[in-house]
């Protein structure tokens, strides 16, 4: 992958005609080991959120070597790169296909699941396997989530005392989980998810083997500031802490957004400026999908090349390259008045989603990938304290 040290530079070198996009492994690591510093317990990586082998080549060197994966594409993604990492099929709703090549091809133990029917595949596929590990993933309030997660997935309070007790009956380890949803704004909600499994294990008397607290682990936008991660892990450990057992479970998280959010940036250009219209050379069928659909903001900055540039700014809407009027992203995204076609613009925080979105819709896909080494647009990690982490 071909370097620049930042993407002033690479735009003033290469002024590509095709939207590009960058990798800083840096952010990567950085995230990576606060992660691993703070949060009490272990990280699954949610391979979804990019799974560029970059990526997944930087979080394996940066310590974390266990991943949520929820396809065999996903395992076989991971293997390539390490045959030791750990990998935990979390998706609940699996072909019977797909339970069978995880376990018997790829050694994956760990299946999460959230009915009794998903129970009975995997118990078959396996082969009445004995060395299982059963994650029954409990549904949960997603109410301070920017994306809701909870329609889909997860086992009712109702059914859930009785799905854990038969889930134990055929689990080597069995664990708990659940998730607040993506993007979520407010620690509390882990608060919540936690109470959840305090009542399951009252009612069942069954202390699980593992606490899975999931992924929602916010990153920052101009329209989305969290509190710090601090908060979340502060709050998942008072938490943990309530439940009051004699023994604690190992804890587990599998954070995605806020692992790689930063690291990624879309460099796009305009194609045409109609008013406070920018018609640019990316959408809603590439990298910026999230900026189209739950209409996530994304930092936006206006790449100079040595121009003047209006001190004036003004709120713009995006709209893609496709011929589809539902490419179209509302923004805001506020850059100089004086933008004009040609120009290039900077989108950050597109590490989480903005590789897995993409589609060859209308003939339009760019796969031109750096690596740059300056420093995100925005960041929620304190830079000087998160390096003296990558020297430790």
């Amino acid at each position: 992958m071909q370097k620049f040290k930042s993407v002033d530079e690479l735009v003033s070198r290469l002024k590509p005609e095709e939207p590009f996009y960058c990798i800083r492994k840096k952010s990567i690591q950085i995230a990576s080991k606060t992660f691993q510093n703070k949060f009490p317990g272990k990280i699954l990586y949610a391979v979804k959120t990019n799974p560029h082998p970059e990526v997944l080549k930087t979080i394996l060197e940066s310590g974390i070597d266990n991943f949520d994966v929820a396809s065999i594409k996903e395992i076989q993604d991971i293997k390539k790169i390490s045959t030791k990492a750990k990998c935990s099929f979390m998706h609940t709703i699996k072909s019977r296909e797909s339970i069978r090549t995880a376990y018997f091809k790829f050694n994956v133990k760990a299946f999460a699941l959230d009915t009794k029917e998903e129970l009975i595949k995997i118990i078959e596929s396996t082969n009445n396997a004995k060395d299982l590990e059963l994650f029954l993933r409990i549904s949960v309030s997603n109410e301070h989530a920017e994306i809701d997660l909870s329609k889909k997935f997860g086992a009712l309070n109702s059914e859930a005392v009785g799905l854990f007790r038969l889930t134990k009956q055929y689990a080597n380890k069995i664990g708990l989980s659940f998730h607040v949803g993506s993007q979520c704004m407010h620690p509390i909600s882990y608060t919540k998810g936690i109470a959840e499994i305090g009542n399951i294990i009252k009612k069942t008397k069954i202390v699980p083997d593992y606490i899975n607290v999931g992924g929602g682990f916010p990153t920052i936008y101009p329209d989305l500031v969290p509190q710090s991660l601090d908060k979340y892990f502060e709050e998942i450990k008072s938490s943990l802490e309530n439940l009051k057992l004699k023994k604690l479970p190992e804890i587990i998280c599998e954070p995605g957004r806020a692992i790689v959010a930063e690291s990624g940036s879309t460099i796009v250009r305009v194609n045409l400026r109609k008013k406070q219209k920018l018609y640019i050379n990316d959408g809603t069928y590439g990298t910026l999908f999230d900026a189209g659909v739950p209409n996530i903001v994304y930092p936006a900055r206006l790449i100079t090349n040595g121009r003047v540039i209006s001190k004036k700014l003004t709120s713009f809407d995006f709209y893609g390259p496709t011929c589809d009027s539902m490419d179209y992203m509302k923004g805001p995204f506020i850059l100089p008045n004086n933008i004009k076609e040609n120009d290039y613009i900077e989108l950050g925080q597109l590490g989480a989603y903005g590789l897995t979105f993409r589609t060859q819709f209308n003939g339009f896909y760019s796969d031109n990938i750096f690596e740059v080494e300056d420093k995100p647009i925005m960041s929620m990690y304190d830079q000087k304290a998160s390096e003296a982490f990558l020297v430790a």
